[in-house]
């Protein structure tokens, strides 16, 4: 009977990993989508969006400013992609923020 319970309970938390993988954001569109659709399934603005990438970078030194956005589909996800220049250093940061929640999912 142990046995049954430990296995029960490895396959619920395998079972809740698969899903978390999946799914990291809140809109995933369908891979034909056309690029000009995209913006009437956001659910989050593309100002608050940019607000959210913009303060990961409130305690650095210097001016964090947007040098280009856009709305796309990464990785399954439809994000807005935002190119962050902080005044004082070389290049960009790219920052995505899940169109659907709001969150963001990774800076590089």
């Amino acid at each position: 009977m142990k046995r049954i319970v430990t296995l029960a309970l490895l396959f619920v938390a395998f079972s809740a990993s698969i899903s978390a993988a999946k799914s990291p954001c809140g809109i995933r569109p369908p891979k034909d989508t056309p690029k000009s659709a995209l913006a009437g399934l956001a659910t989050v603005k593309e100002a608050d969006a940019e607000k959210a990438a913009l303060a990961g970078f409130a305690n650095f030194p210097g001016t964090a400013t947007v040098a280009e956005s856009e709305l796309e589909v990464e990785r399954g996800c439809l994000v807005y992609s935002f190119d962050v220049q902080v005044a004082g250093q070389k290049g960009a940061e790219e920052v995505l923020v899940d169109a659907g929640s709001g969150k963001i999912l990774s800076r590089k």
